[in-house]
C-alpha cells in the first residue's frame, strides 16, 4: 500500500511540476538557461515595469516648476545607462553570478557583503509583494467599486500562482509571461512614439520656455534652489532604476558565452527603460499632464490625452486606454517574477558563505532553488497580509534598499579600479564607477532624509533586523565547523594509500554500511566507534556518498567534475584505510539533487547485494539543542533511518557531540 501510494505522490508531482531533469545532461544546461531575450524578459520587467510610478513621482516632486521634467527625462535615461554601464563591470567581474552581494563581498569586505544581501533580500520580498499589489490596483481601478473589496484575495492568489510557476522551472515561468511583457513594451512603445511626434513642432518653443524658466527661477530663488529642487525630484524618482541589478545577479543563469548575453541583456533593459521612462517624462510636459482628483495615475492622465487626440470615438478610446491600462498593471506582475528569479539567487550565494541556512543552495529535481522560492513567496505573503495590500510604505521601503545595494555596488568598482592600473581602460572605467557612485548615494541619502518619517526608519529596522539573523547563523556555522575541523585534523590524519592485494568481499558475512560526507572526521569517527563497539563483528565494510548537485556545483563557482572528484577521493580515502588495515572494502556514489533520494536507492542496491548489512551515520548532537540549530542543519541521518526502518533494514545512529 505504502509503495503504492509512492508512486501515485510522484505522478501527482510530475503532473503539476514536471518530471525530473538531469543536471548532468547536456541538454539540460541548454534548456535551463536563458538567452539574451528570455532573459530581458524575465529579469527586466522589474526595471521596466518602475515607468508605472517612478516617473509620476519625479514629476509631481517638481510642484509647479514642470518646465525642469525637460531636464529630468534626459537625466532619467543618462542615469539608466550609467547604471546598468557600471553593472556591466559587474558581469564582466563576476560571470558566475551573485551580482551586487559579490561585488560589495569580495572587492569590500564580507561584512559589506553582507548588508548588501540583506538589502538585497528584503528589495526582492517587496519586489514581489508591491509588483504584484501595484499590478491589482492597476487593474481594479478599471473594475466597479463594489469590487475593491477583493484585491487582496486576488493579490495572495497571484502570488501563490508565481510560486507555482517557479517552482517548475525558470524557463516555464518566463514562458508564460512573455506575452504581457510584450504587450506592455509595444503598447507604450506607440503611445509615447505618436505622442512625442504629433507635438514634435512644440519641443524647440518648449526648450526655449524652459531655459528661459530655468533662468527666470534662478534670479528669484537662487541657483542652489533650482539645484535642490531638481535633484529632490530626480533622487524621489529612484524608483524607476529598481531592477537593473537583477542581470548581475543572475548571470550563471544565462546562456553561453554568459557575459556576452549577460551584456546584452543589460543593453535591452538599458534600451527599454530608457526610452520609456524618459518618454513617459516627455509626453507629461507635452500633453500637460496634472495629478487627477479621481485618483488617476499621471499615467493614465497622460495616455487618455494621447488616444483621444485620435479622433476614434469615446468608446474606442476607453478601450485603448483600459488595455494600456491593464497590460501596464500586467507587468507589475510579471515584474513580481523577478523577486522569485533574483531572491532565491541571492539566498544560494549567501548560503555558500553560510549566511543563511544550507538548505537555501539545494536544487530541486527541476534545477531551481526551491526553499529560495518558497521562502521569498511566503515573505512576500506576509508582508500583502500585514500591509493589507497598499503599497505606499513598503514602496519607501523598497528604494531605499535598492540604492543601499546600488552604492556599495558601486563603491566596489571604484575601489577596484583604483586598484587595478595595469587595465587598458581602468580610468574610464573608475570615472564610470565613480561617477555612478556619487548619483547613486545622492538618491540613497535624499530619498533617506525626505521619507524617514514616511517609513524610512522601517527599512533600517527591518534590513539591520535580517543583518543580525545572520550574523547569528555565521557565528553558529563557524564555531561548527571549527569544532569538525579539530576531528578532522585528529581523525583524518590516518594514512591511507592504496595496495596491491585487496582483501576479498564476503557478499554472505555480516557488514556495516556507511553513510559518509565531504567531513572525514565524522566518517572516521563513526567507523572507529563501530569497531570498537562491535570487535571483529563485520567483515565487510561498505560506504556510501551522495553528492549534492547545489547552486555553486550546478552554474556556480563550482562544477560537476569538482564534485564528482570530491566525492571519489573521499570514498577512496575510507576504502583504502580499511584495506591496509585488512579489512574488504568497497564504495558507492550518486549525484543528484535530492540526497535523500539518492542514499535511500543505494541503500536499497547495498542491502541486495549483501543481504546482512547494518547501516550507519554520525549525527552532531548540540549541548543547546534548539529550533535554531535543527534549522541550520539537515537531519539526513534520521529520515534515513526512518525509511531504511520502514523498509526493513536496520540503521543505527552514533552521536558526535558538539558544544
Amino acid at each position: 500500500m505504502s509503495n503504492a501510494n509512492n508512486t501515485l505522490f510522484k505522478q501527482i508531482k510530475e503532473l503539476l511540476f514536471g518530471p525530473a531533469r538531469d543536471p548532468f545532461a547536456p541538454e539540460t544546461r541548454q534548456h535551463i538557461a536563458l538567452m539574451a531575450f528570455f532573459a530581458w524578459v524575465g529579469l527586466g520587467a522589474d526595471g521596466l515595469s518602475s515607468s508605472a510610478y517612478g516617473p509620476e513621482e519625479a514629476f509631481k516632486a517638481l510642484g509647479t516648476h514642470t518646465h525642469l521634467s525637460l531636464y529630468l527625462a534626459l537625466a532619467t535615461a543618462f542615469t539608466v545607462f550609467l547604471i546598468s554601464t557600471a553593472y556591466n563591470q559587474v558581469i564582466e567581474l563576476f560571470p558566475t553570478g551573485g551580482g551586487g552581494y559579490k561585488v560589495a563581498t569580495q572587492l569590500i569586505g564580507p561584512h559589506a557583503g553582507l548588508v548588501s544581501g540583506a538589502a538585497l533580500i528584503v528589495d526582492y520580498v517587496l519586489t514581489i509583494a508591491i509588483s504584484v499589489a501595484s499590478g491589482v490596483d492597476a487593474v481594479f481601478s478599471t473594475m466597479p467599486p463594489s469590487w475593491q473589496a477583493h484585491k487582496l484575495l486576488v493579490e495572495l492568489a497571484l502570488t501563490v500562482f508565481l510560486i507555482f510557476l517557479n517552482l517548475r522551472g525558470v524557463k516555464e515561468s518566463i514562458t508564460v509571461l512573455t506575452p504581457i511583457f510584450m504587450g506592455f513594451v509595444v503598447s507604450h512603445i506607440l503611445i509615447i512614439v505618436y505622442g512625442v511626434a504629433i507635438r514634435a513642432n512644440e519641443i524647440p518653443a518648449i526648450v526655449t520656455q524652459t531655459l528661459h524658466e530655468t533662468s527666470s527661477l534662478a534670479g528669484q530663488m537662487g541657483w542652489v534652489f533650482v539645484a535642490s529642487l531638481f535633484l529632490r525630484a530626480y533622487s524621489l524618482g529612484g524608483g524607476t532604476y529598481t531592477g537593473i541589478e537583477a542581470v548581475s545577479n543572475n548571470v550563471q543563469g544565462l546562456k553561453e558565452p554568459r557575459v556576452h548575453t549577460g551584456k546584452l541583456t543589460m543593453f535591452y533593459m538599458a534600451s527599454s527603460l530608457a526610452f520609456t521612462a524618459g518618454g513617459i517624462i516627455l509626453l507629461y510636459l507635452l500633453w500637460q499632464a496634472v495629478p487627477s482628483a479621481s485618483g488617476e495615475t499621471l499615467n493614465a492622465v497622460a495616455f487618455r490625452s494621447v488616444i483621444a487626440s485620435l479622433g476614434l470615438g469615446s468608446g474606442a478610446s476607453y478601450l485603448i486606454l483600459t488595455t494600456v491600462l491593464v497590460l501596464e498593471g500586467a507587468l507589475l506582475y510579471v515584474a513580481a517574477n523577478t523577486g522569485l528569479l533574483g531572491g532565491p539567487a541571492v539566498l544560494a550565494n549567501m548560503a555558500n558563505d553560510r549566511w543563511v541556512p544550507s538548505q537555501f543552495s539545494s536544487l530541486s529535481s527541476r534545477l531551481v532553488t526551491k526553499y529560495g522560492i518558497l521562502i521569498m513567496g511566503l515573505a512576500s505573503i506576509l508582508i500583502l497580509l500585514w500591509s493589507g495590500g497598499v503599497v505606499d510604505l513598503l514602496a519607501v521601503l523598497y528604494s531605499i534598499n535598492v540604492f543601499l545595494t546600488f552604492s556599495l555596488s558601486l563603491l566596489g568598482l571604484t575601489l577596484y579600479w583604483w586598484k587595478h592600473h595595469e587595465h587598458p581602460h581602468w580610468a574610464l572605467r573608475l570615472f564610470i564607477s565613480l561617477v555612478g557612485l556619487v548619483v547613486c548615494t545622492s538618491i540613497l541619502v535624499v530619498t533617506l532624509i525626505e521619507k524617514f518619517f514616511d517609513g524610512g526608519w522601517m527599512t533600517a529596522v527591518i534590513t539591520s533586523g535580517v543583518i543580525v539573523l545572520c550574523l547569528l547563523i555565521k557565528k553558529h556555522y563557524r564555531e561548527t565547523e571549527a569544532q569538525l575541523a579539530k576531528a578532522d585534523t585528529l581523525l583524518a590524519s590516518f594514512p591511507a594509500q592504496p595496495i596491491e592485494t585487496e582483501p576479498a568481499l564476503d557478499v554472505d558475512a555480516p557488514t556495516a554500511v556507511f553513510f559518509i560526507n565531504r567531513s572525514k572526521g565524522s566518517g572516521m569517527h563513526t567507523l572507529l566507534w563501530v569497531q570498537r563497539l562491535f570487535p571483529g563483528t563485520y567483515r565487510n565494510f561498505i560506504f556510501i556518498s551522495v553528492g549534492a548537485v547545489d547552486t555553486k556545483s550546478y552554474g556556480g563557482e563550482g562544477s560537476i567534475e569538482g564534485l564528482r572528484e570530491a566525492v571519489h577521493a573521499s570514498c577512496d580515502y575510507y576504502v583504502n584505510f580499511c584495506h591496509q588495515h585488512g579489512l574488504a572494502s568497497k564504495s558507492y556514489e550518486a549525484y543528484g539533487t535530492d540526497p535523500i533520494a539518492e542514499l535511500t536507492r543505494l541503500a536499497q542496491q547495498v542491502h541486495e547485494h549483501f543481504p546482512n548489512s547494518i547501516f550507519f551515520a554520525s549525527k552532531l548532537i548540540f549541548v543547546h539543542d534548539n529550533w535554531f540549530t535543527r534549522i541550520l542543519h539537515n537531519q539526513t541521518a534520521l529520515q534515513m533511518q526512518r525509511i531504511l526502518h520502514l523498509q526493513g533494514m536496520t540503521m543505527v545512529i552514533l552521536p558526535m557531540k558538539v558544544e
